[in-house]
Order: structure tokens, then sequence, then C-alpha cells
């Protein structure tokens, strides 16, 4: 890789170059497991055809449309199957017969000979009687028994004839042909229409295309937006079985109301991604992304919440991200932004040897609940500066003090949050020389940051969520230490067996001023620690070992009192969970006179 285009990676953000070498590295190392699975399966007993012949297929067809086939085995699903097999066949995974597994390699093959218009016949593995057909969509036999069986495909110019056994005994057949349609509308890509006493599978939405489910043909949707270069669609994935991080996964099919809200939702986030210049941290062209899983949700009832409760993503699948779908544009864009972060450095980490981690978890990550091991914090990092330059970007062009207010709130912490994980990285002493230029560019941008100028209340309060936030951790995960060990410093601390997942309850409570505060946690929001910590002391003369609580005692009593006592008792919050007697302790009793 050019030094450039690492520098441009390191500092957080990544151009459409640097993108670029990251999914031909992405190519290098797909077509590498790919070929090293192949080799395995040769070995499997199937009732399918062999994989050498699924194989032989799809190159005969890469022959003809090389692109389109690129494409396809450059999907993010095709790496998460990939992936799923070379575990299976190691025994480190579970799902169905390997055998049927193994048959999505026909699948690939009988989609990609559907693409380029070439002939095969293959034996192909049937659920219930659908033949997922991956980028495309699920051709659905009538009338046939739930369960696994094989199928026979034919392609030839563009047309598939499917037989499965039925029933009553009789095979059960269906019959589709590929549509070349120009791109036409929104929502469904491709989608089946009737054509004569055949179905037509096309590319595109056609508008007079309406089958629903129950038809033979169940259409992969997409999200479609009109970017600098032209259209762009990007999978809506609700089908694939291998949509998923791990094993594989029924479809989820969503309702047609719950797409038409995915595809609104994310017209308003692209538009708040539409920031002009730059390809710094938190900038993301979304054409970059290569398919969008929902998670969670198949209609539109209940209401979605206003923030996303749930994403992921996976180095087998470059490009894909897992996302539970919110009711806020502006959320859903944060999301994008973060889940290509983690992208890009899983790609890094496929290319360099980044971090020496022996996987322990014992690290802080004050955007999680429990310890993390270094390779997690360094994605933490990565990941959350780029959500940083996202906020830093709505501060900058907000249209009114408010959103600016709430933007540099959200800014403020990420910074402040991502450089202690920067500190940590830097100074732990397992980064590799290009481990340790990339986290150096992580800190060079926050620094960097950290010079620019915030609305006063903003960053107090993202002053005072960090530190809630990294108190209560401690005392939920750190276990105090016996009496006699109480004055050593606690480099490697000791975790507490009892810990349990827990909420944060700072983080987006503290992102605006309340305006008439009652508990005591909006009272320290409120910038009025002398009422939060009466009301935290209240909470705990009935359980004094409440954490939550108890961390915003300490953080209202530190800005109540600031100096060397309350210093100590931030730094090593746990102490106080040994001192016996009354609640709350003198000021002088916060635990013993010792450097964390």
């Amino acid at each position: 890789m050019p030094d450039r285009l690492f520098a441009d990676l390191a500092a957080g953000g990544g151009s459409a170059e640097a993108v670029a070498f990251l999914e031909r590295g992405e190519r290098a190392r797909r077509l590498l497991l790919l070929r090293a699975l192949l080799d395995r399966l040769d070995e499997l007993p199937t009732p399918l055809s062999p994989p050498a012949e699924a194989w032989s297929a799809l190159k005969n067809a890469a022959e003809r449309a090389p692109g389109a086939v690129e494409r396809l085995l450059l999907a993010p699903a095709t790496g998460g199957w990939i992936a799923h097999m070379l575990r299976r066949v190691h025994g480190a995974a579970t799902g169905p017969p390997v055998w049927a597994e193994a048959g999505h390699l026909g699948a690939l093959a009988i989609a990609a000979c559907l693409r380029a218009g070439t002939e095969t016949v293959l034996r192909v593995p049937l659920t219930g009687g659908d033949l997922y057909l991956p980028g495309l969509g699920t051709a659905r036999l009538p009338d046939t028994a739930p369960g696994l069986a094989v199928g026979r495909a034919r392609t030839s110019s563009g047309e598939l004839a499917l037989t499965g056994p039925g029933r009553c005994g009789r095979p059960a057949t269906l019959t589709l042909r590929l549509a070349m349609a120009a791109p036409r509308g929104r929502g469904a890509a491709p989608v089946a229409a009737a054509v004569g006493d055949r179905q037509t599978l096309s590319r595109w939405p056609l508008p007079e295309a309406g089958p629903d489910d129950s038809s033979g043909w169940l259409p992969l949707r997409s999200l479609t937006h009109v970017g600098p270069a032209g259209a762009v669609a990007i999978t809506l994935d609700d089908l694939d079985p291998y949509r998923d991080l791990d094993d594989p996964v029924a479809p989820a099919r969503l309702d047609g109301a719950e797409a038409e809200a995915w595809q609104r939702l994310f017209d308003e986030a692209v538009a708040v991604l539409g920031v002009p210049g730059g390809t710094g941290p938190g900038r993301l062209d979304p054409a970059a992304i290569r398919s969008v899983v929902p998670w969670g949700r198949t209609s539109v009832l209940p209401p979605a919440p206003a923030t996303v409760r749930m994403s992921a993503s996976s180095g087998d699948s470059f490009g894909a991200m897992v996302i539970a779908r919110p009711s806020s544009a502006l959320a859903l864009a944060e999301t994008l932004v973060h889940e290509f972060q983690h992208s890009k450095l899983a790609s890094l980490l496929h290319l360099f040897p980044l971090i020496e981690d022996d996987r322990a978890e014992r690290y802080y990550a004050p955007w999680r609940a429990d310890p993390r091991h270094l390779t997690g914090l360094l994605h933490g990092a990565y990941a959350f500066t780029g959500v940083a330059g996202f906020w830093r970007d709505r501060m900058v062009h907000a249209a009114h003090s408010e959103a600016a207010e709430q933007a540099g709130y959200h800014f403020a912490l990420r910074r402040l949050q991502c450089r202690l994980v920067a500190r940590t990285l830097l100074t732990c002493g397992r980064l590799t020389g290009q481990g340790h230029a990339l986290v150096s560019g992580l800190a060079s941008t926050l620094d960097t940051w950290l010079r620019e100028p915030v609305p006063a209340s903003a960053l107090t309060r993202a002053r005072t969520a960090a530190t809630l936030h990294r108190t209560e951790w401690r005392l939920r995960n750190v276990a105090p230490p016996a009496p006699s060990n109480a004055t050593v410093p606690d480099a490697a601390p000791r975790f507490r067996p009892d810990r349990t997942p827990w909420p944060d309850l700072s983080t987006h409570a503290f992102a605006t001023r309340p305006a008439a505060p009652l508990t005591a946690d909006e009272h320290l929001a409120a910038g009025d620690p002398a009422a939060a910590l009466a009301q935290y002391a209240d909470v705990l003369a009935a359980a004094p070992a409440e954490p939550h609580a108890l961390a915003g005692w300490i953080v209202a009593r530190a800005a109540l009192t600031p100096g060397g006592t309350t210093r100590r008792m931030l730094a090593r919050p746990e102490l106080l969970q040994t001192l016996p007697g009354r609640w709350p302790p003198p000021v002088g009793e916060q635990g013993p006179a010792t450097q964390p």
C-alpha cells in the first residue's frame, strides 16, 4: 500500500482511491480462501453436482460476463459463506448438512450463468422447494414439501428451468427468465413479472410488476440513490442465508411498508451524509456500502426507536452491515459511518499485522459495558473516530444553535473517549510498526480536534458523561481489592466474577441540557452537582452498593470538591465499595491516598 493511502486511512478517513485499494486486497483474500475451500469440498460426499462442475460453470460464465461474476464472487454474503464453510470443514461451526451448505456454490454458479446467458445443468439444494440465487432472489417451486431436497437447475440464454420433488410424487417445475430492464423506479430489484406462461427476473423493478411472496419468485430488494456517478443500488438483504455474521439464517422477509420505510430513511440518511468536500473521518460515500441487512424488524409495527439498538459487521463481508432500523435518519447515517469504519479496519488487518493480541479481555472501552481485548479496542477507536468526525461535520454545518450544541456534545464525547483509548493502545506495548503508525495517525487527528471549540455547555456535559461511564464501568467490572492490597497500584485489575451486562444511562441522556431536571442524572446533566449529589445520596442510603448511584455520587462530589482526594476516587472508585459504616462517608474517608 502506498504510504499516502495508508496515511489517509490511518487518520481515520479514506479517499475513494484508498477504499478501492482495500477492496483489491479483499478480492485477493477472497479468492485465496475460495481456493482453500474448493480443495476441501472435493473430499466431501454429496448428492449434488460435484463442486468442480459448479466451479467450471461459474468460470464459463465469467468468460462471458466478467464484471457481473466478479461482483457476485465479491458480494459480502459470498464472503460470509466462504468463511462459514471453512469453519464447517474444520469443525468450528454448525449448520444444515454440510453437503447442502456446500451446494451454495451451485447456486452461485446458476446465478452467474443467468447473468452471463450461458448454459449449464446442475443438481442444487432446495429448502422447502426454494432455491436462493445470490444477488437475484429466491425461486420458489409450487406445491413442495418442507425440508431439504435435491433439485435440478438448467440455464440457457438467461432462462432458468427448475425442477424438484413435489408433494404428490410428481415433479414440481418453474421457469423464469432474466429480463435486461433499464433502471426504473425504486424498491425491489430484481423482481418477477409474468411474461406469457413464464415469469421474468428483472435486475431492476418494473413499474407494472407486482407479484407477492406467494408467486414463484421472491426478489432481492435494494436501496437506491443517485450519487455523483449516477444511480446506485445497495442490496437490502433479507433473503441470503449467509447475510448474517456467522451461522446461516432463515429469510426474514420485510413487508412492503417496512421496505418503503427503509428507502425513505435511507434517502434522508444520504442527504445527511452529503457534506461537501473532503474524505476525512466521518465522511462516507454511500456508494461504498455493498449491503444493508435489516435486523429484528419485518414490519413497520411497532414503531421503530429513534436510535439504532443494534448494528454489527464482519471482516468476512466487506461493505456489509447488519442494522436494526431506527426512525431517525441522523441515527442511521451515524451507524453507516460507524460500520463502514469497521469494514476498513478489518481490511487493513487482513493486509498488515497491526497488533499482537493475546485476546485477554482486560481493557476499558468507553462504549462498552464489559472489558475488551486489544483488537476490539482498536476496532472501537477506529470506528468512533469516524463517528466523532461525523458529529464534527454536523456541528459545523448545523442550521441552528440547538442542533450545533447536540452535535457538539457527541463530537466532544467521542473525541475524548477515542483519545483515551488511543493512549491505551500506544502504551500497551503490543502494536506492530504498522499498528503504531495507524494509532498515531488517529491520535494526531484527535489531538487536532481536541483544540477545536465546542459549545461550553455541550463540552461540560460530554466530560461529565465520559467520567460517569468510566466510573460506573469500574464499579461494575473491577473487584474491590482485599484490605491488605488496597494501596497497591492496579496496573492489572482483578475483575468481578459476578459482573453482568448493564445499561449505559449517560451517553444519550446527557446529549441535551434538561430544562426542568428532576432526577439525579438530570441535575448532573443540567450542571447542578449539589442537587445531584443529594439525590444520589438518598439512593445510596438505602442501597449503598448500587453502582450507578455510587458512580453519580463520586462524579458529583468531584465536581463540587476538586482535588487530590476526589481524583483518587475517580481513578479507583471500587475502593469505596470496601468501606464499612455509614453512607455517605466523610470527605476524608473516600479511600486510601494512592495513585492508581
